[in-house]
This record gives structure tokens, C-alpha cells and sequence, in this order.
């Protein structure tokens, strides 16, 4: 258990220091990496500056990747959020036929262990090394102590961030604070998951101890704005707290972590709200939850705690865009278009704030009076399921001409008035009636079309009319929102919130745990009770109601797969007992011995996630004939001379629109299901499976192969103990 040759690899890299001949700013603009310098470089503030923006530059998320060894999952169709409601589609974690293995190519085990050993950069703890470096460099050098705060309360909080990352996968992992000398005799052992997660709580307190005098005041200046802050430090250690009082960690539900969790962010609340940082509720007059909205389209808002910021810079080392927009835009207007799973369309709640009533994946929670018609699912829904999703008949205005890039594409007053109208047609009724064949999308969106597209952190311009992107297509090699500067918020307050709700509920305390509920719901226009008066009839009902919460107000940040795995989701915590030397301690003794069943939530195992499509209906694809074409003059209903509605434009009320979308649908379209998971070697339907030992990740080859006595988590292979069952126990103190 021995972390020796890592340290010995990636050391060697970051030994190879440049000497400091002068510190003036004209030697340091010239450096593109400022991990390679000497001790010298500290005593001035410039310098020193310039090595903690380095620890950004390494360790901030970045939604350009998918989850990988150095980033979190920031919402993208990637391996963790395609094992949540959010996509359809299996991925290494549920695939019922591959179970990952340390060896098992394409299923092996993924590594957010290690990564590379020869390339400090590539390397998880190549990041911790820089980190400490840093630290090391910044307290002994020459700076007043108050600049030394100002910069090391940063480092800290980005150790804090990295060793965070590791914990919640791995539980116990080596916990370094020194910068190790590359030789064989410096070696460091596993450490439990107790004392990984108190070094994680102790960093993030000295964060926001040595931060408070430079952002307890309202926070940075605006030049520093997106600069990590005290609270940005005790808004993670919140989520830290809540991580080690979840199921994953706390089988026994011991009730003291739960009232530890709740005190210490009832506690820290008040300092996040001294560093700027509160519930953004917009400039007045916000309608159908456009304040939900514009969260994430301001660059500087008071509801981003933990952020990473972008620029429209084109070309060079500054160059930094954001490719969200692009994403989710539909490929007629230059996008490439993300499609949501009918599961979490289906699941989000009516507009009186409930659940809808036909819904299976919450028995526990109160149902909603109004009924669900899942033929038109933009009918009477929580305001946050316009600005989570486009469907067809909806307005979703940007700027720029996309006819640029292709002619057929519908230009909408240069997208400034787009609507998209997303409605497929079919050319055989075999093709119609195949739930694995896609269909021809209106408005030249062809075989690109998405039936459900994701909205979620758009920049729509009906609420933002100063875009953040820039640099319109020209050619067809462009992407019109190719240089967005859109932030990316890892943490907002509006999780705040829901961390306390969680604990609160934890620890009983369930009103407190309602009212925090309370306020993310008034943000989007809820009144009174928003929805959730009969959620403190009892303790499971509240947590239910908050999971339920965070489903819908964090959807698609990133979020959903975290939570799963730390409230045991995908079997409610039943099977650990099938994990080879599971000890007697890993089995769930808390909330009834099964999470799902305490919760009233419906498993993920065993569940299967469609896709949903708006097709013609058959009257009007009958109408030209089968075989009519793939063109945009093809379209069966527009090709016919019928004229379509008014789409839902989101800055006025609803009620009225709704009915008229609805009507429309009724005479042209009809929802289909399209396949989502898939099908096995008999095209017979499968089905998610999550294995009990996926809840703390075995240690990749890679790892193994970097350090012999490493020992390997219990449930995976040790290759360096001949392929026998792995011995650390990740829930052992």
C-alpha cells in the first residue's frame, strides 16, 4: 500500500526547474508554463500570482471534456451522466453484458487514480505535486504574510478539490502534503477514507480562514472576479460533509454525521453570503423561469460560488471557449444537438410543483393533481421544463444567420426569431413503425434531428441580448457558437441550499429542510408552500422531496451520478454481500437495509431509458405518399401548404400558448419512442445493471503496474498478488 514509483515518475518531470534570472513581467510573459521555475520566483507577488493561476489552469472543470482522471462530469452525454435519467444509452457502469474489470479492455475499469506516470501534467498526482509545490514555495518565500494568505488560501482550496475528486471514487487514498524527493525510500500508504476526508475538511477550513480578510467583504474585485473565495471553500465543504453522511460512506446511518453536516453549513451559510454569494432571483419581472435561466448566461453572477470562465479569443495560448452552446444547439442553427431521455422528461414535475401521478420513480412523494399527458409534455409543467428542454413548436432565439453555413437551413430573421420545429417524417411505414429507426426532421435538420433537445444553460437571447458568443459562421467549416465565453458553474448556490436541505433532512430537522426547498422553487415563480406541503409528513417523504429537488434544479450540471452512487440508487444497497470478501461492516444496516425501499424510489437496475420523437401523424405523412423524399421540400405537412402555429414563446404566459401547441399537435404529430438502450446479439431489449462493487472503483492497471505494493480496493483484482481478491477496505477506519 505504497505510493513510491508515481512519485518517482512525475517528480523527476517537475525537478527540471528553469533558473530565475530576472522577475520582471516581460521574463514572465514569456513562460507558458510557470510549474518550471525556482524557489525565486516566490518572493515577489507577480510571480507567485502567476504560480497559483498555473494550480487553476490544471485543476479547474472544464465542460470542453468528458469526465475524465483530471475533470468532473460537467453534463455532457459521457460515461457517468449516461448512467443517470439524464441520457439514454449505456455506458461502462450499467452495461449489463460487459462487467468492468481491471483487465478487460474496452471494459476495464476507468482510471481517476493515476492516469500517466511520465508526464507530471497527465498525472492525478503530477496536480497534488504542482499544488504542494506551490504551497511550499509561497510560506517560505518573501511576500507579507496577508499576500501569502490571499494566494495560499486558493492552493489549498484546489488540493482540497483534487483529493476530493479521488476520495468519493476510492474512499481511502494516499495523503500527500509534501513535495516528495524522486527516490525509492519516500513512499506513502493508503490512508482510510475517515482521515482522507478530515484532510480534505482541514484544507478547505485553512481556505477559507486565510481567504476571509480578502473576500468576506462582498468578495473579489471585479478583476478578480471567478477567483475562489471562503465561500467557495465551505460551499465544497458542505458537499464533502454530505458525501461522508450518505449511504456510500455511512452504512449504519450514524446520525451524529448527519447533525455534524447540518450544523457545520447552517454555520458556514452566513460567511458564503459575506463573500457575495446568494440565490439569484433576477432584475424583476422574470416570467416562466427566466431568472432560472439566466444563471448561466451572465459572467458575473451572484449565484456562482465555484466557477471556471471562458473568452471569445480565436486563436493562440489565451484562446479559451466554451462548447456548450454549440452542443446543444440544433444542427440548423450550427449545433450538433443533445437529446434527452423520455425518463427525465416524463419524471419533471407538474406546474402546481408535484410529481406527475402516472410517474414510477418516487412512490413516496406527493402526486400532482393535474394530469400528465405524455402526448404533449410541454403542457402545465414546472417552469424550469421550458428552460430544461426544446420540443417542437418552441421559440429558442440566438444570433446569427445559420443560412451561412447551409442555405436550407431556415434563416428566422437571422435566428433572432428561431423556432424549432423538430417533427420527423418517414419514408416506408416499416421505417415509421421501427422504434430503432429515426425518422427525416424538419427545417433541414435531416438525420441530425433529437426529439427532446437539451435547453439547460442556453444562451437564449430572449433573455440574454448581449450573447456571449461570437464570430458567426461563414463557411460550412464553422460553427456558429464556436467562441463562447459562457461560464461554467461547478458549484452555485442554489446547491448550497440543497446540501443544507439534505443534512437538515438528515438530521431531522425537516421544516428547515422544506424551507430551503422553498426557496429555489420561489425563484422560478412557486408561491406559498411552492408545492411541498405534505413533504415533512415523515423523514423519508423530506429526503425523497430533496433528491427529487436536486434531480430537477441540477439537471444536466453534472450532478445526478454523484448522488445516485452516494444514496446506493441502482439497488438500493441490497448487494453488497454478492462482492467477493465484503466484509460484514459494508452491508446497509441504516434506512431499512435498502435506500430505494426506505426512499420509495424505483431502482435503476433493471430499468431500461428511451428516446422520444415527434413524428407526422399518419394521416399527413399518408398525404404526398411514402417515399417522398429527404429534402426540406419534402416535409409532409409544410409541403402540403398547411402552416404550422405559433410556437411558445417563453416571455409571455403560457396558459394560452399551451393550447394552441397542443391543438396543432393533435391535427399533425404523435409522440413515438425511440430507442435508447440497447439491444443485444438477438435484438432482444436489455436492461441496466450496476454491480454493488461499482460503488467504490477498483484501481486501474495502470496504477497497479505504477506501484507494487499498492493494495487494491476489496470486489476487484489484485494483478500484483496474482489476480487474487483486493484488500483494502475503503469503509475501514
Amino acid at each position: 500500500m505504497k505510493m513510491n514509483n508515481i512519485y518517482n515518475k512525475v517528480g523527476i518531470a517537475a525537478l527540471a526547474l528553469f533558473t530565475l534570472a530576472s522577475c520582471s513581467d516581460t521574463f514572465l510573459e514569456e513562460k507558458k508554463n510557470y510549474d518550471n521555475v525556482n524557489a525565486g520566483i516566490y518572493d515577489y507577488y507577480e510571480g507567485a500570482s502567476r504560480r497559483v493561476s498555473d494550480v487553476y489552469s490544471w485543476c479547474l472543470p472544464d465542460p470542453t471534456s468528458d469526465a475524465n482522471w483530471k475533470y468532473n462530469c460537467t453534463g455532457n452525454a459521457d460515461e457517468q451522466s449516461k448512467s443517470t435519467e439524464e441520457y439514454a444509452g449505456f455506458s461502462l457502469f450499467v452495461h449489463p453484458e460487459n462487467e468492468m474489470m481491471v483487465q478487460n479492455g474496452a471494459a476495464a475499469v476507468p482510471d481517476y487514480f493515476h492516469n500517466q506516470s511520465n508526464n507530471i501534467q497527465a498525472s492525478v498526482w503530477g496536480r497534488i505535486r504542482n499544488i504542494n509545490d506551490v504551497i511550499k514555495g509561497i510560506s517560505e518565500g518573501a511576500l507579507s504574510q496577508d499576500k501569502k494568505d490571499e494566494l495560499l488560501g486558493q492552493v489549498y482550496f484546489f488540493r482540497a478539490w483534487c483529493y476530493y475528486q479521488m476520495v468519493k471514487w476510492y474512499g481511502g487514498v494516499p495523503i500527500i502534503s509534501e513535495v516528495l524527493e524522486p527516490v525509492e525510500t519516500n513512499s506513502t500508504p493508503r490512508s482510510s477514507a475517515k482521515a482522507s476526508i478530515e484532510f480534505i475538511l482541514n484544507d478547505l477550513e485553512t481556505s477559507a480562514k486565510l481567504l476571509a480578510a480578502s473576500t468576506t467583504n462582498g468578495g473579489w474585485s471585479a478583476n478578480n472576479w471567478g477567483r475562489v473565495t471562503s465561500g467557495t471553500a465551505l460551499a465544497l465543504k458542505g458537499r464533502v460533509l454530505l458525501l461522508w453522511a450518505s449511504p456510500l460512506f455511512n452504512r449504519a446511518n450514524d446520525q451524529s454525521r448527519w447533525q455534524t453536516a447540518y450544523d457545520e453549513m447552517k454555520k458556514d451559510l452566513s460567511v458564503i453570503n459575506s463573500c457575495g454569494h446568494n440565490l439569484y432571483m433576477g432584475e424583476g419581472n422574470e416570467i416562466n423561469g427566466s431568472a432560472f435561466a439566466k444563471i448561466f448566461t451572465k459572467t458575473r453572477c451572484s449565484e456562482d460560488i465555484f466557477v471556471t470562465l471562458y473568452n471569445t479569443i480565436q486563436s493562440g495560448d489565451t484562446q479559451k471557449n466554451n462548447p456548450w452552446e454549440r452542443g446543444i444547439r440544433p444542427k440548423n442553427a450550427t449545433g450538433s444537438g443533445l437529446n434527452a431521455s423520455a425518463m427525465i422528461v416524463d419524471l419533471f414535475p407538474m406546474a402546481d410543483g408535484k410529481i406527475p401521478a402516472n410517474c414510477e420513480a418516487y412512490s413516496s412523494l406527493p402526486k400532482s393533481s393535474i394530469d400528465y399527458e405524455a402526448e404533449y409534455p410541454f403542457m402545465n409543467r414546472d417552469p424550469r421544463f421550458y428552460r430544461t428542454f426544446a420540443f417542437p413548436g418552441v421559440r429558442w432565439a440566438f444570433d446569427g444567420d445559420a443560412t451561412q453555413q447551409n442555405p436550407e437551413n431556415p434563416s428566422y430573421n437571422s435566428g433572432k426569431d428561431y423556432e424549432l420545429w423538430n417533427y420527423a417524417w418517414y419514408q416506408t411505414t416499416d421505417e415509421r413503425d421501427n422504434i430503432k429507426n429515426g425518422g427525416y426532421g424538419a427545417d433541414n435538420l435531416g438525420s441530425s434531428n433529437k426529439g427532446m433537445y437539451i435547453r439547460k444553460r442556453s444562451d437564449d437571447l430572449d433573455i440574454n441580448p448581449s450573447p456571449l458568443y461570437q464570430n458567426w459562421a461563414a463557411s460550412a467549416n464553422q460553427s456558429g457558437f464556436l467562441y463562447s465565453a459562457a461560464p461554467y458553474v461547478e458549484i452555485r448556490y442554489a446547491e448550497v441550499l440543497l446540501n443544507f436541505a439534505e443534512a437538515a433532512a438528515g438530521a431531522n430537522k425537516l421544516e428547515e429542510a422544506k424551507n430551503a426547498l422553498v426557496q429555489i422553487r420561489q425563484r422560478v415563480g412557486y408561491t406559498g408552500d411552492c408545492g411541498l406541503e405534505n413533504i415533512t409528513a415523515s423523514q423519508q417523504t423530506c429526503m425523497a422531496a430533496v433528491l427529487y429537488e436536486r434531480q430537477i434544479e441540477l439537471a444536466y450540471e453534472g450532478k445526478r451520478f454523484d448522488d445516485m452512487r452516494r444514496w446506493l440508487l441502482f439497488d438500493g444497497g441490497a448487494n453488497f454481500s454478492e462482492i467477493p470478501g465484503a466484509p460484514s461492516s459494508w452491508t446497509l444496516t441504516g434506512w431499512g437495509g435498502n435506500t430505494c425501499t426506505w426512499l420509495g424510489f424505483k431502482p435503476f437496475n433493471g430499468q431500461r431509458r428511451e428516446n422520444l420523437e415527434y413524428r407526422v401523424s399518419n394521416d399527413w405523412n399518408d398525404g404526398l405518399g411514402f417515399g417522398t423524399g429527404t429534402t426540406v421540400a419534402s416535409d409532409p405537412i409544410t409541403g402540403d401548404g398547411e402552416e404550422r402555429c405559433k410556437a411558445i414563446d417563453l416571455r409571455k404566459d403560457l396558459a394560452a400558448q399551451q393550447e394552441t401547441l397542443k391543438a396543432w399537435y393533435q391535427d399533425h404529430l404523435v409522440r413515438k419512442t425511440r430507442a435508447g438502450d440497447a439491444y443485444d446479439s438477438n435484438q432482444a431489449q436489455m436492461f441496466m445493471h450496476f454491480w454493488a462493487k461499482y460503488y467504490f472503483l477498483g484501481l486501474s492497471q495502470g496504477a497497479l503496474n505504477s506501484d507494487v505494493n499498492l493494495l487494491q480496493t476489496i470486489g476487484w483484482q489484485d494483478t500484483n498478488r496474482g489476480n487474487a481478491n483486493g484488500s483494502f477496505d475503503p469503509l475501514a477506519e
